[in-house]
């Protein structure tokens, strides 16, 4: 029986890496068969988070990076195809996330932008590459995000089980899922550990807070928290979806500037309560019981996962692994499971999530020949 091999690769507004993933979809079954990831080079990350806010020469630097970011990306294929023994001629695609630069889904003439050239990646790999599966949407009035809610639906939903799949990146994520014929709902909290990743960095030099030791250690500051929540995307309706351009280094600094007195480890936890009330807030105003599985970095945040389990006391709060998929590699087999859907020309995107006016097949073609 030939296999129906895929390979997803994604790279969150966190910018930590390059997570691949290879995967069989044979008889209509979800299995994930290995995993790479491809560190992010220093010099990559600090070009892209300085793209990420408007400067000179943009255009420039932006064609730069798509090219290199889109070599790093066929890197972790190759990294891939070497550690798990297939041969590329039996990969069908490849369904590239791509690096979000941009995502303003608001404006007037609303877009998004993700780089990684996926031209590269098919002709590094000799593979065939689907990309640039947002746009669509927002062509069709949507926000182009979040677009792993329909992943969720086909893999987690559970008829008689309320189920909230909750992705914390960069920037949180949730998908309700509500076991009946209801619509499913999905989108953006606001930050997950972007704003947390962004002080510990700045204070201590370090990528993030290990198990949320630093947070752990301080005191939240019920006012900074409370201005901090006050902010209207919070209390928007959904669709909705947000990212860098909002929660970023300088909004934090905005923020945090009349506050000066606090302890730096006191404005952490501060943090870390402004993404687990957030996401709490969101939902109990779904539900006030579910049984929630978190995905993606923050799912190994200890101190996190207890903060929101007390906020959510009606809530069974477990990780993805208690489904059989390691929190690690969701949004991962997300995009091969979406290549795969281009492929076969069925829709990709929730409507009800998104915003946008009709199910639509997303993303490009990137011929690897």
């Amino acid at each position: 029986m030939s296999k129906h091999y895929y390979i997803g690769l994604m790279s969150g507004t966190s910018m930590d890496g390059v997570d691949a993933v290879l995967v069989d979809f044979t008889d209509d079954k979800i299995t994930l068969v290995d995993t790479h990831t491809e560190p992010l080079p220093s010099h990559q990350l600090s070009g892209l988070q300085r793209l990420c806010q408007s400067g000179s020469d943009e255009i420039n630097r932006m064609g730069i990076l798509d090219r290199s970011v889109g070599k790093l990306f066929a890197q972790a294929v190759e990294g891939l195809l070497t550690k798990s023994g297939i041969d590329r001629h039996q990969i069908m695609a490849i369904g590239s996330h791509g690096q979000t630069v941009r995502h303003m889904p608001n404006l007037e003439l609303g877009f998004t932008l993700q780089i990684g050239d996926p031209n590269t990646i098919a002709a590094l790999t000799g593979i065939d590459v689907i990309a640039d599966f947002r746009r669509k949407d927002i062509a069709l009035g949507g926000q182009g995000a979040p677009l792993v809610p329909a992943f969720h639906q086909e893999l987690f939903a559970r008829t008689g089980h309320q189920r909230m799949i909750l992705n914390i990146g960069g920037i949180s994520n949730i998908t309700y899922l509500p076991g009946d014929a209801s619509a499913v709902i999905g989108f953006d909290n606001g930050p997950g550990n972007t704003l947390i990743d962004t002080w510990i960095k700045q204070v201590q030099g370090e990528a993030f807070d290990k198990d949320g030791a630093w947070a752990a250690s301080g005191e939240t500051d019920e006012q900074l928290l409370k201005q901090m929540l006050s902010h209207s995307y919070f209390s928007l309706s959904a669709p909705k979806s947000t990212g860098r351009e909002l929660f970023n280094q300088a909004w934090l600094e905005q923020q945090t500037a009349d506050f000066g007195y606090l302890h730096e480890a006191d404005i952490q936890s501060t943090l870390l309560d402004l993404t687990c009330h957030s996401i709490a807030n969101d939902c109990l105003k779904l539900t006030d019981k579910a049984e929630l599985y978190v995905c993606g970095g923050g799912a190994f945040n200890t101190e996190l996962l207890s903060r929101l389990a007390k906020l959510l006391p009606g809530y069974q709060v477990h990780t993805t692994a208690s489904l059989g998929i390691a929190p690690q590699w969701v949004e991962g087999i997300a995009f091969a499971w979406l290549a795969m859907r281009h492929k076969l020309g069925l829709p990709g995107n929730l409507p009800a999530v998104t915003g946008a006016s009709r199910e639509t097949v997303l993303g490009g073609l990137f011929p690897g020949n």
